[in-house]
């Protein structure tokens, strides 16, 4: 156990040494890879040291060898006197791609992710599944996976996708109707890309966002393309893109918007939705104004439109833009408000589980920044009991592994059953 102790405060070492050196404080590195500034001052303390995807991260950050993490052999001394920096580089470059191809306790990609990313990819015909490819029919088909989308059925979901992308492809080879089949087709690679997301799959994700994008650039139908546009910013902002994801929101907004008591529910919905993201991805990149203009300009459109159905094809609504704000609040750090916020919403009913389990989950990250840890607990659980399949997803798995690692003295064993129970995150 002493042992085990000591390891962890060498590699707390590690990590300092190295930030020191390139004179960087902990908030601005904890920004860079989207972590809380108390996420590696523990990690600099010997805290939380067995959560290897956080170590990755960081050592990639910060150029430390992973070796020296106890994450891949370290080169000997012979090899790097003998090489100098340059053998340095190439140890780490190499450690690097061993470590990120090393085989996970869960085989990727699953055989149901196999088969939608299969049908993502590109083909010289596509041959249906034998089911009826009438447009009302596939139409059904196209709410029926948004719906489980909402219902966070993410496993059905990944079922019932590549049929339908075959269908859908094999229906608008020869077809008149071919716009509407592209706007069909464009929701379905959508779909994709949003699962895709959820699962930090961020390659094949970006997959469909291409296809969403071509597809719906086919259809010439403003809302559709409104749809693809959101999610793409979804996929920049992921991957630290963000302000290339807010210029991209606030130019397609720019286009779309108009007099709102004079557009369509769906037009506004989809206006709305990509408003909302855009905000998201302000807050992820520390720009309130910015995340402000957003959050203003979509509860303007909120005025004129409510969905919130879980079967219906977007879900926009005052009550989503009032998520949001909490999210933005919780990503600026302003816990306090955070809470505040959330009261209303907790006693508001929301019938869309995906809504449901964020709201929730936002709650938990709140109380975690006040190290209000039984509370941030009791929060995921109520978030489970709303959507099971969305707080196994990679995103929250690290908040309750980063709950575990602040509940160094476990207090809280139910946390840490709990953070067994979820798995390790990959």
């Amino acid at each position: 156990m002493a042992e085990a102790h000591g390891e962890s405060r060498r590699i707390g070492e590690e990590i300092r040494r190295a930030r020191v050196l390139q004179r960087r404080s902990q908030h601005d590195v904890a920004s860079e890879l989207g972590y809380h500034q108390s996420k590696l001052s523990r990690l600099e303390r010997g805290h939380g040291t067995e959560d290897i995807r956080v170590l990755r991260a960081v050592a990639l950050e910060l150029g430390i060898p992973l070796g020296r993490l106890g994450l891949a052999p370290t080169p000997c001394p012979a090899a790097s006197r003998s090489g100098g920096e340059e053998m340095q580089r190439r140890a780490f470059l190499t450690a690097s791609i061993a470590a990120l191809a090393a085989p996970t306790a869960e085989p990727v990609p699953k055989p149901a992710r196999h088969d939608l990313v299969q049908a993502l990819l590109p083909v010289m015909s596509a041959e249906g599944t034998g089911v009826a490819l009438d447009l009302p029919r596939l139409g059904e088909r196209i709410g029926t996976a948004r719906k489980l989308f909402y219902a966070c059925e993410y496993s059905e979901l990944e079922g019932v996708l590549p049929a339908l992308i075959t269908d859908l492809r094999a229906a608008s080879g020869d077809a008149t109707d071919r716009d509407a089949l592209s706007a069909l087709l464009a929701t379905a690679y959508q779909t994709s890309a949003s699962l895709l997301l959820k699962q930090h799959d961020q390659g094949n994700a970006w997959l469909a966002v291409g296809r969403a994008m071509a597809e719906a650039e086919r259809s010439g139908d403003p809302v559709v393309l409104a749809s693809s546009i959101r999610v793409q910013a979804h996929a920049l902002a992921r991957e630290k893109h963000t302000s290339q994801a807010v210029a991209l929101v606030r130019h397609a907004a720019d286009q779309l918007t108009g007099a709102y008591d004079r557009r369509s529910p769906k037009h506004l919905a989809a206006v709305g939705l990509l408003l909302l993201r855009g905000a998201t991805a302000a807050s992820g990149a520390g720009d309130r104004a910015a995340a402000e203009d957003f959050l203003a300009e979509a509860g303007e459109a909120a005025r004129y439109v409510a969905v919130d159905r879980t079967d219906a094809w977007a879900n926009f609504s005052p009550t989503n833009v009032a998520l949001h704000e909490l999210s933005a609040l919780v990503a600026f750090g302003d816990a306090g408000l955070a809470l505040r916020a959330a009261g209303p919403l907790l006693r508001r009913p929301i019938p869309v589980p995906e809504r449901r389990a964020a709201l929730w989950v936002e709650t938990a990250r709140a109380y975690t920044q006040q190290e209000r840890l039984p509370d941030a607990y009791r929060a995921l659980r109520v978030a489970e009991r709303c959507a099971a399949q969305d707080v196994r997803r990679p995103a929250v798995r690290e908040l309750v592994a980063d709950m575990a690692a602040r509940d160094a003295r476990r207090t809280l064993p139910e946390l840490h059953h709990f953070h067994r129970r979820l798995g390790a995150i990959t």
